[in-house]
């Protein structure tokens, strides 16, 4: 069996008799069988070639997989008992392809998607096992292994041991390590879930009152999508066992905390990185424990860089989070940050666009509520608005598409109303711009 053609013959003799009980079951026509044989045949051939590349055994798989589809159809429709082998054939073929191109990162996605959307679990560990025994040094495959596990399996041990894993092998890489912090702050926000649908979070004294009130009926603010899918494990929950986590360190964000510190020592402090955290952080404002993770990363570059830009656009917003625009403080607290800010630009002029694009984005985070608050704070922040992206006007190529470019990003965040809004706000200044008419009308529609 050294030749390709004695590789090909071996392989089409396996799938022989399951060909021969589709036509006795007149699963398929004689025609068709002879037809699916042929193009097997073509397919073994060309990807046992010594020149054969990883498109050709992606090919093959196509064609495997359109004909399983239309044998799942033949057989649902003639009301057949038949299993087959189709799914099978598919794996074998993947498994093939991934052996004989090892390198070939795109052919081992597919197959962990095909094995995802298939819920081959299973097998998707021993994926897993695999590549990142194969590939080490690719941080995006410690990061995908790990996210699985979190949002697919809701196990975040070995979740936790594939970043651990990872940073082994992948210390310099500024994305793992951020999306190691992520998943600890899912995993708070997942257990704060928990403890909210359960009532933990509620001061018992203040709960007993709640109940004299029978005219209402106390609704959960979190659905079970929010809370950790391990619940429909089993229908006991570890009241106790939730209670104490009240006082753990894990739910006062000790553990991203020091995934952050830990980065900041392997990347000495690098402010860049210290704003690249922040911005993840800033992300989970329904996670308990944020704010004094993000007080935590502005201490770190005040004390450590507090002439950088870094520090300066932290600086500057962290006062706004958890805090309401229709709030008292909310005047005050914006007039410091808007004096923060213009102090950071005057400092650092060739920071100028990107400090103007945060300023732009808490302030189009705030005019959210503007129904709610002052009249007066209304106008100070729509003029800020404007001048804002006048700043980003001189920055850019032409005139208007830096906001276009800014609202792009926003539309991409999912952050729709945000972006419309930046739009038909810069309409009038800059209606002439057709990059920015398109946006217009594309979010309109």
């Amino acid at each position: 069996m050294s030749g390709p053609s004695d590789k090909a013959r071996f392989f089409l003799e396996q799938s022989a008799e399951e060909l021969n009980e589709l036509e006795r079951k007149q699963i398929f026509s004689r025609e068709e069988i002879s037809s699916i044989a042929r193009k097997r045949s073509d397919f073994e051939h060309i990807v046992n070639a010594r020149g054969s590349h990883p498109s050709d055994w992606l090919r093959f798989i196509e064609f495997e997989k359109n004909v399983d589809a239309l044998r799942r159809k033949r057989i649902k429709r003639l009301g057949v008992k038949y299993r087959g082998s189709g799914q099978r054939t598919i794996y074998s073929l993947y498994n093939r392809g991934t052996r004989k191109f090892v390198g070939d990162l795109g052919l081992w996605m597919q197959y962990i998607e095909f094995a995802r959307k298939d819920k081959a679990y299973k097998r998707l560990n021993e994926i897993f096992t695999q590549v990142v025994r194969l590939h080490p040094t690719k941080p995006e495959l410690w990061i995908y292994a790990a996210n699985y596990f979190m949002e697919s399996q809701a196990d975040i041990t070995d979740a936790r041991s594939y970043m651990q894993r990872g940073l082994r092998f992948c210390k310099n890489s500024e994305q793992l390590w951020i999306e190691y912090a992520k998943l600890e702050t899912i995993y708070i926000g997942k257990i704060a879930g928990r403890r909210k649908i359960l009532g933990l979070d509620v001061d018992r004294t203040k709960k007993e009152q709640d109940k004299e009130d029978e005219d209402m009926i106390a609704l959960p603010e979190v659905t079970a999508e929010d809370v950790n899918p391990s619940l429909q494990k089993d229908d006991g929950v570890d009241e106790v066992a939730l209670q104490n986590l009240a006082s753990a360190p894990i739910l006062t964000g000790a553990i991203p905390i020091a995934v952050f510190d830990s980065a900041m020592k392997q990347f000495e402090g690098k402010a860049t990185l210290a704003e690249r955290f922040f911005d993840m952080f800033a992300e989970f404002d329904q996670v308990p424990s944020v704010t004094r993770i993000l007080q935590h990363v502005e201490d770190f570059l005040r004390a450590n860089a507090a002439e950088t830009v870094q520090a300066a656009a932290c600086a500057f917003r962290l006062p706004f989070f958890g805090l309401h625009p229709a709030s008292p403080e909310f005047p005050t607290v914006l007039a410091g940050a808007l004096d923060t800010l213009n102090a950071a630009i005057a400092q650092h002029p060739n920071y100028k666009r990107h400090l103007s694009s945060i300023a732009i984005r808490q302030i189009l985070l705030s005019i959210r509520f503007a129904q709610d608050m002052d009249s007066v704070v209304r106008k100070v922040l729509s003029s800020q608005l404007r001048k804002f992206t006048g700043f980003l006007e001189e920055t850019g190529d032409s005139s208007g598409d830096s906001v276009s470019s800014l609202a792009e990003a926003l539309k991409r965040e999912g952050k729709k109303e945000d972006a419309q809004y930046l739009v038909q706000s810069s309409l009038r200044r800059l209606g002439t711009n057709d990059r920015l008419q398109q946006l217009h009308a594309a979010l309109n529609t």
